[in-house]
């Protein structure tokens, strides 16, 4: 038998989804996770955050915050991940999604850190673009984008970089049995294939069977603790 607190049901006495999906998406400089989140969010419904576009347009809009941001760059210091873990926060609640791709976040195991302490989530899965830095390179210095940053040095940087903040992220999830390894060395299309296979109904399904289970355990004990019997016990 089940117990399901009545903090979990909403005034029809329908269960609800009290915890977002997130998926992190990590990837190298030009290892094409910007185009697949896009595929993504056509094909899944996610809501495709940045916390990179987020900073930046923070400093766009004038606010005494994104002043704060911008002197902190202009100054070569790093935003604090609260700050960025604020902005996510504020877009997901404004979204009025509940499935979210974090891209580009956490790059560094602090930034890991501090967002499930923060906001209390630990996300379903990485999705993690692994390219050849050769590819990636090649794909950086052939796309017209006028980026400044799309110079043999300046990319060489963001590779070492890449590699020393993120992967020890990436290897913290793959621990935990979290990291959906993609190739991306191939074309978008077949990129996009394998991407299909992880978010596809199937997986989808059992994803959410198991988040709903994970929630009814956990508000059984709770429940039972208050009462054995009553209007509230609910009978599997």
């Amino acid at each position: 038998m089940f117990f399901l607190d009545c903090a979990m049901l909403d005034a029809n006495g329908s269960l609800t989804e009290k915890n977002p999906t997130v998926v992190f998406v990590l990837g190298g400089p030009g290892s094409g996770k910007g185009t697949q989140c896009a595929n993504i969010v056509d094909n899944f419904q996610y809501t495709h955050l940045s916390a990179g576009d987020l900073l930046r347009a923070e400093i766009k809009s004038g606010s005494e915050n994104g002043t704060m941001i911008q002197n902190m760059i202009k100054e070569g210091k790093i935003v604090p991940s609260e700050v960025t873990i604020k902005l996510l926060q504020k877009a997901m609640k404004e979204s009025g999604n509940d499935k979210f791709l974090i891209d580009g976040f956490p790059r560094n195991e602090e930034n890991r850190a501090a967002f499930e302490k923060v906001t209390g989530i630990e996300p379903a899965f990485v999705l993690f673009f692994d390219c050849p830095e050769e590819e990636m390179e090649r794909r950086l210095l052939s796309r017209n984008q006028g980026r400044e940053d799309d110079n043999i040095e300046t990319i060489r940087k963001r590779f070492k970089v890449f590699l020393e903040s993120s992967l020890p992220v990436i290897n913290y999830y793959d621990a935990k049995g979290k990291v959906r390894k993609i190739n991306a060395a191939r074309s978008v299309e077949e990129v996009f294939e394998t991407v299909k296979g992880i978010f596809g109904p199937k997986n989808e399904k059992v994803n959410h069977y198991v988040r709903l289970m994970s929630r009814l355990y956990m508000y059984k004990f709770h429940f039972v603790s208050k009462t054995k019997f009553g209007n509230h016990c609910l009978p599997c």
